[in-house]
């Protein structure tokens, strides 16, 4: 029984050595430690649902439009945009603001404003010139790109005046898109501005222009600080909010043209509001500076 004591102890230590104090199996039985799902909170998930459904308000424009049926594809665009305006407002509300819903927002953006009015244009009118209402097409879309990721670059600049929240960096997507569309509301209202190819070189001249709008730097004004009305002009503006809703669904290509031609009747009196908020700026830098700097004798000394 010694010998066989011997050779168990034996086999037993060389065990230990191998694999430590536990057996090689102890972790055999142990339950694995399951990785919990973390919920999302439903104030997340909200707006990212309006995001996909203005996205899928301009694709199903742009199916409209390649079925010739360009007023729907208008309203489509139209709703988009509404949609656009209503998904920040309502993440800032809940708090549920995320980098996934703001890169998701640009993508949608880009789609929305940038690819559907300029197939729209295309397939409406701008074919009739082909290559050059192609390249009218490309250049919209192109400049919707790059606005919009100058906006994200610019979200992220620190150094930002905070007076210059009151104003876009050029023409916004949505308004690009709205504004853009103006040949299409002259031929669709009561107007019936006939859609001729003698036109479209006129048509490629403004759908250009509105581009060049887009990407530049030229300040337009903001409506993303209206958060309070006096209390005695409640009634006025209510009464003009739904004045103009009622207009835009019994006359909305009327309403549009006229929507279109008072944005753009306002990009000079943003472009003086803006100067004269950076000379303010200056002027206050400039009386900030002077103060802190030496007197002269002490300067010389």
């Amino acid at each position: 029984m010694g010998a066989k004591d011997t050779g168990f102890q034996a086999y037993d230590a060389k065990v230990r050595r191998l694999h430590g104090d536990r057996g090689g199996f102890d972790d055999f039985h142990r339950p694995r430690r399951r990785r919990g799902i973390r919920a999302v909170p439903l104030r997340i998930i909200v707006p990212n649902l309006i995001t996909l459904l203005a996205l899928c308000m301009g694709l199903t424009a742009i199916r409209f439009a390649i079925e010739g049926q360009f007023e729907i594809a208008v309203v489509a665009v139209i709703v988009a945009a509404i949609l656009d305006g209503l998904d920040g407002r309502i993440a800032r509300v809940l708090r549920g603001t995320t980098r996934f819903g703001a890169e998701l927002d640009s993508l949608a953006d880009f789609v929305d404003f940038g690819v559907a009015p300029a197939l729209i244009l295309y397939f409406w009118g701008l074919h009739e010139m082909k290559s050059f209402g192609w390249f009218a097409a490309l250049v919209f879309a192109i400049a919707a790109a790059l606005r919009l990721a100058r906006f994200n670059v610019m979200i992220d600049d620190p150094n930002r005046p905070s007076w210059q929240a009151h104003f876009f960096t050029g023409m916004p997507a949505p308004a690009g898109a709205i504004v853009g569309l103006l040949p299409l509301y002259l031929n669709l209202s009561i107007l019936a501005v006939p859609n001729v190819r003698a036109s479209v070189p006129f048509e490629i001249t403004y759908v250009l222009i509105v581009a060049l709008l887009m990407a530049s730097r030229i300040p337009h004004f903001s409506g993303k600080r209206i958060g309070r009305v006096p209390r005695e002009y409640v009634i006025v503006v209510l009464f003009g909010f739904v004045t103009c809703i009622l207009l835009l669904a019994i006359f909305p290509m009327e309403m549009l043209i006229a929507l279109s031609f008072i944005y753009l009747a306002t990009i000079p009196f943003a472009i003086r509001r803006f100067n004269a908020y950076a000379a303010e700026d200056a002027a206050r830098q400039a009386g900030v500076a002077a103060t802190q700097a030496p007197p002269i004798s002490q300067a010389r000394t």
